[in-house]
């Protein structure tokens, strides 16, 4: 029988779930994972075993991953090193069976701690939240050092005694982490230069592929969500990723292949626009024809008559 999926409104529900003592503040808290206890001074057990799970937080942890499983979405974590995972609210999670070394730190933030304050707007630009788990943070034993010593400053700062400043100090101390976090995934992004090159060329077949089997007919123009789940990535990611490798996004990429489409079919037969549009999956020929001129600087019949061999 399968277990019902879990939903955490705040971080002392999930506390109180995982066997750890409630946060000091409603909104925020730091845990490390020693404070767990067990009788090996090196690793911990997670308490959440084969339960799925969502919440109203975001969670930031750097862990070693010993022994287990564990899930973000439907993608399996990838265990390599030192990793950094970031994950969003009413994300699914589910852990199986999960031993990690006594130094993991997470930092669990409510929603509404960031009310009010600047850096509500900027995490939602991070695109790191929505990527699965198996496309975490890898870093350089520097990198990680300098991690956690920002995420031991939070720590620092949430264990203090609380006073006007305290919030405004955890809340600028976080944007900074993030920042660093974003500009290491761009290191990674370039420095996995064969990974990227892969997924450039399983994104093209797998467009060619839609095309080829006649999809695009039923299910119209190529969605970024439909060939990521086919390639197993999640669409932030392929996005993120295809931008750093070749400078342009995967929707591009897809209305590049189709404008590529687009001039074959103007030019090999006596198709109207309108026909060529739908056949390449476009709801609306007016959205086409906007976007042909766009990229290509001349309309469809403009390019029709200039390239027609007479």
């Amino acid at each position: 029988m399968t277990e019902p999926m879990l939903h955490f409104k705040s971080i002392s529900e999930f506390s109180d779930f995982i066997g750890h003592e409630r946060p000091e503040h409603p909104f925020f808290g730091v845990c490390h994972v020693d404070q767990f206890g067990g009788e090996d001074q090196n690793v911990a057990a997670c308490a959440t075993s084969g339960i799925s799970y969502t919440s109203d937080f975001y969670t930031i942890a750097i862990k070693r991953v010993i022994s287990g499983e564990i899930y973000y979405g439907r993608t399996k974590y990838d265990f390599n090193n030192g990793s950094m995972m970031f994950t969003a609210p009413r994300q699914v999670m589910q852990a199986n069976n999960v031993v990690v070394s006594r130094d993991a730190i997470i930092i669990a933030i409510h929603e509404d701690f960031f009310k009010g304050h600047p850096i509500r707007e900027s995490i939602k630009k991070y695109g790191f939240f929505s990527y699965a788990v198996n496309e975490a943070l890898h870093l350089s034993p520097k990198e990680e050092k300098m991690m956690r010593g920002l995420m031991q400053n939070i720590h620092d700062e949430y264990k203090g005694n609380p006073d006007e400043f305290s919030k405004e100090l955890i809340l600028s101390q976080l944007d900074t982490l993030l920042k660093y976090s974003n500009r290491y995934y761009k290191r990674q992004f370039l420095n996995r230069a064969e990974m990227s090159n892969e997924i450039s060329e399983r994104f093209q077949t797998a467009i060619q592929s839609y095309f080829d089997d006649g999809r695009f007919t039923v299910s119209g123009m190529p969605k970024i969500e439909d060939i990521a789940a086919e390639m197993n990535v999640s669409p932030r990611y392929l996005s993120d990723t295809l931008k750093a490798e070749t400078g342009k996004a995967a929707q591009e990429h897809i209305h590049l292949y189709l404008l590529d489409e687009a001039k074959d079919l103007l030019l090999a037969n006596n198709t109207t626009v309108s026909e060529v549009a739908y056949k390449l999956g476009f709801e609306y020929p007016q959205y086409f024809s906007r976007l042909f001129k766009k990229k290509v600087g001349v309309s469809p019949k403009e390019f029709r008559n200039q390239n027609s061999i007479h």
